[in-house]
């Protein structure tokens, strides 16, 4: 891709100060001609380079100017613009920063990097509701993280316990509008649902983070954790080819396929925290499915039908 390559020149004039185009060759691989080239090109475009003619000549960047550049290439700078651009719609001043980061890229990025910002528009309000606002708790943790500042929280648990303590802030997840707050505690590595934090209160004290902490593998584990307990109890399901893609568009990762039937069926694995639960899901398919077990599940199914049955025959 041309723009890499450019890129790769324009880095390599910062680094050793002035090359020739028959080292540009070598180093990308390319043709003496198609360096040549790839040079004329970036005087073309604005970079400041120029040619010294001559033995021990060579192209060099202007007053030894150095571009604000960062070692993007460009791919990599659609991707940035791709995925800060919805954010501009949602977030004051990411529009201006991101108006500030095309100009700060050579000119021959600015186009597609433009174009990229404005590619997508993320609406997270859904139909019927108003827009909804950033919590005003989690503009404080965000800049307690970046901060470093341990933050005092109270926050009231799933069985309405209340509790204080103090934590280092180490990282915010938005999970389908629901936010959650990694954290340290005394007690090691915890996570909170930013909606159950009655108050918080950010203090002086700084914060610890361990150095080796990846944010998105901590969550990665947490979720882990939660799918592992949704997927305490199991169910043997058969169902028709033609229905299956809609029962693993309805259990997600907790519909695993286990292979063809006998019968010309296919056989699954549907998993929910309790036999209760996972009869509730799969009542609503009716004769369409046959759980074959467990037995507590195949009850329950029992159970529910009688209920239904009882209140609807008359």
């Amino acid at each position: 891709m041309r723009a890499d390559r450019l890129v790769a020149i324009l880095l390599m004039m910062q680094t050793r100060g002035r090359v020739t185009a028959a080292e540009v060759a070598k180093e990308l691989e390319t043709s003496v001609a198609t360096a040549r080239r790839d040079l004329e090109a970036l005087s073309t475009a604005g970079v400041p380079v120029y040619p010294q003619p001559g033995r021990g000549g060579g192209w060099s960047l202007i007053g030894g100017a150095r571009t604000d550049l960062t070692g993007l290439t460009a791919g990599e700078a659609r991707a940035l613009f791709l995925l800060a651009g919805p954010s501009a719609n949602a977030v004051p001043g990411v529009k201006s920063a991101l108006r500030k980061l095309v100009r700060a890229l050579p000119q021959p990025f600015r186009g597609e990097a433009a174009a990229a910002s404005d590619a997508v528009v993320i609406d997270p309000a859904r139909w019927g509701e108003t827009d909804r606002e950033l919590p005003p708790v989690v503009s404080l943790l965000q800049r307690a993280v970046v901060q470093r500042n341990k933050v005092r929280l109270r926050y009231a648990k799933k069985n309405g316990e209340r509790t204080e303590r103090m934590v280092d802030p180490w990282g915010l997840i938005d999970k389908d509008a629901i936010w959650y707050l990694i954290a340290g505690t005394e007690h090691g590595q915890r996570t909170f649902r930013v909606d159950r934090i009655t108050e918080a209160v950010t203090t002086d004290e700084t914060a610890d983070r361990p150095a080796d902490f990846d944010l998105a593998a901590a969550w990665n584990e947490v979720v882990d954790e939660l799918e592992q307990r949704r997927a305490a109890t199991a169910a043997t399901v058969l169902i028709s080819e033609r229905l299956l893609p809609v029962l693993r568009n309805q259990q997600g990762r907790h519909c695993v396929v286990d292979g063809p039937a006998a019968d010309g069926r296919v056989q699954v694995q549907v998993t929910a925290p309790t036999a209760w639960m996972l009869a509730q899901q799969l009542a609503g398919w009716g004769a369409s499915i046959e759980v074959v077990g467990p037995q507590e599940v195949r009850s329950e199914l029992a159970r529910i039908g009688t209920e239904l049955l009882d209140r609807y025959a008359h």
